[in-house]
């Protein structure tokens, strides 16, 4: 008799044996491709130029999380302002065009405006202050951050701004003479000058240099290691001895795509971002300092210090901006926290 090739096997009708070689079946067969881990390509943007020092960090940090990861978690980097301005930026995250960025305390502040607290002017005298600041606020930070929809990575810096200009401002008035640049749309930037009385030009980061070049601006405020970066040193004469204001940054992701990784990969994430921009904040500061000095010697001049009474009247009009400022921009109770602890700080301290 022929056998049927429609018949059933006959160890396949009990279902003891049937489950028995089912499960030696998956336990032999090859991983399916759905199962394997899963790639993930951050779409990272800043405003930073390619070559520069924040730049150099940042890939740094590719490298970390493609080698962690076995090139699983990598980013995908557009430097220099190719995917706009600050603002654009943001408003690529929010509808999932790019995924992270670094950014200043300009782009910080279309998210959490309480971040500008960090930049207002003459509100810190020395790194030592930034980072005492930071260690009482930065919990706060993280979690208003993750209830706006984002995780802070990491904290970065630009450094001290200082007014660079083709004349020499030793004073309130001597800046309220000149054609100040502010940046456009920035609330904190418009309030400090209103106060100071100076009607500051608004215009994006991409336009200021031409608008240095064309004359429709000649004071601008910037780190020494951005003006270089930029080149808009290249354009002025003068720089201000004493910086006006700390210029922050962070790297900050979406949450809902930082919550893709897999669990090790995030906890990898923040921790190398954290190590590297601890690494960049320290050349940040070292590379600022060194900036100044290569630009003098290519015949930048240093502006003549502010008397007493000209540094009293900046603090002056600062503190007045800042009061406008509490409770609108920057909750009023978070001034008072980082109040206390530059007070407490520079009681032990007296400069």
């Amino acid at each position: 008799m022929k056998p049927n090739p429609c018949a059933k096997p006959r160890f396949l009708a009990c279902p003891a044996i049937l489950a028995a070689f089912l499960l030696s079946a998956l336990m032999l067969a090859p991983p399916a491709p759905a199962l394997a881990a899963k790639k993930h390509v951050i779409k990272f943007a800043s405003l930073a130029p390619e070559g520069t020092t924040w730049m150099s960090v940042m890939r740094r940090l590719d490298r970390d999380m493609r080698k962690g990861t076995k090139k699983a978690v990598r980013f995908r980097i557009y430097p220099g302002g190719v995917s706009g301005n600050e603002k654009d930026v943001v408003r690529k995250l929010r509808v999932g065009q790019l995924h992270a960025a670094g950014f200043t305390g300009v782009g910080l502040g279309e998210i959490l405006p309480a971040v500008r607290l960090f930049e207002l002017p003459f509100l810190f005298r020395n790194y030592e202050e930034v980072d005492a600041v930071h260690e009482e606020l930065d919990g706060w930070f993280e979690a208003a951050f993750r209830k706006k929809g984002y995780v802070l990575l990491g904290w970065s810096e630009v450094g001290f701004a200082h007014f660079f200009s083709k004349n020499p401002i030793a004073g309130v008035r001597d800046l309220a003479r000149q054609k100040v640049w502010m940046w456009e749309g920035d609330p904190l930037a418009r309030t400090y000058f209103e106060t100071m009385g100076v009607r500051a030009i608004p215009l994006a980061v991409t336009d200021v240099l031409t608008s240095l070049q064309t004359g429709l601006v000649n004071t601008v405020y910037i780190s020494p290691l951005g003006a270089i970066a930029l080149q808009w040193f290249t354009k002025v004469r003068y720089i201000s001895p004493v910086p006006m204001a700390n210029v922050t940054g962070a790297l900050v992701m979406r949450k809902n795509r930082f919550e893709r990784l897999a669990k090790n990969h995030q906890d990898l994430l923040l921790e190398r971002t954290r190590v590297r921009m601890r690494e960049l904040r320290r050349l940040t500061r070292a590379e600022n300092a060194r900036s100044i000095e290569a630009m003098t010697k290519r015949g930048l001049k240093l502006s003549p210090p502010p008397p007493p009474e000209e540094m009293k009247a900046f603090r002056r009009l600062s503190r007045e901006a800042m009061k406008k400022l509490a409770g609108k921009l920057i909750p009023a109770d978070l001034l008072e926290r980082a109040g206390r602890v530059l007070e407490g700080l520079r009681a032990r301290k007296p400069s």
